[in-house]
């Protein structure tokens, strides 16, 4: 009997490295989903900032309309973001040693996010006119990527975290959730580990090429509900038993956009190639 993959979840993340939104369909772009990972913070020098050394990024409470984000914090109380809260001002930002455009948002917001990290931020937001390319290496000359570590969108199946949590459940561990992962999307039905092997694939009405394996790091083991790092270090310490191969330590799939179009929870994923 043939297996039937689907769709089970699409994630989207407004702002790189904060918590990101269940949602039940999604607008496909060459970059990615529609403003997944278009704003971002970063330091004085322009460069990134993640849960990587922020991990208390996690526990600000987010919503999101097309139009709006609202964040929220116990420390600071709510506060919404537009694109009009985006000045023309244009600076240099870094993402893992990519030097890309980003226009800077208003200083109320960098205060409420400086006021949280107890340290001078600034929120900036993609430009579109000045778009970032991908590795040339796993991609054509003219792909683009917002700020996302490297590539549109990843996915990883549902049945490859369920190998991993049972292998940290024999071992007496907590197991882990999508959510410590942040995939755009997640998929049920296939193989555990079988993402690894997709050269292309079509969901819904849209078509990716799978480009490259992801590499996993120490931001997988921040607790999403505590914004705590865990001192075992797992699951990735699990993980580098099992899934340690050149490039570091492995857990899902990039993918590059070849068509726009719309993707839905409970579509249909075929395997292309």
């Amino acid at each position: 009997m043939q297996r039937e993959l689907t769709l089970s979840e699409i994630r989207l993340f407004p702002i790189k490295s904060l918590p990101g939104l269940s949602l039940s369909e999604a607008d496909v772009k060459p970059y990615g989903l529609v403003n997944d990972r278009c704003m971002m913070l970063v330091d004085e020098n322009g460069v990134f900032i993640s849960q990587r050394k922020n991990p208390e990024l996690a526990l600000i409470q987010l919503n999101y309309t097309e139009q709006l984000v609202r964040l929220d914090s116990q420390q600071q109380g709510p506060m919404s973001i537009s694109e009009n809260n985006f000045t023309q001002q244009n600076i240099k930002t870094e993402v893992w040693g990519d030097v890309c455009d980003a226009l800077v948002a208003e200083q109320s917001i960098n205060q409420w996010f400086s006021k949280y990290l107890k340290q001078t931020v600034s929120l900036v937001r993609y430009n579109h006119q000045r778009p970032r390319k991908t590795d040339p290496a796993y991609s054509n000359a003219d792909d683009t990527v917002s700020f996302a570590d490297g590539f549109p969108l990843l996915v990883i199946s549902e049945e490859s975290l369920n190998d991993l949590n049972t292998k940290l459940e024999q071992q007496g561990l907590s197991t882990v959730t999508m959510t410590n992962f942040r995939p755009n999307v997640v998929i049920k039905g296939a193989k555990a580990f079988e993402e690894d092997h997709w050269k292309r694939i079509r969901i819904g009405e849209v078509e990716f090429d799978c480009v490259k394996i992801c590499s996993r790091c120490i931001l997988t083991t921040v607790d999403p509900l505590t914004g705590i790092k865990a001192e075992n270090r797992e699951p990735l310490k699990t993980l580098a038993s099992y899934r340690k191969m050149d490039g570091g330590v492995m857990f899902g799939m990039n993918m590059i956009p070849r068509s726009d179009g719309i993707i839905r929870v409970t579509d249909k994923v075929e395997i292309l190639e």
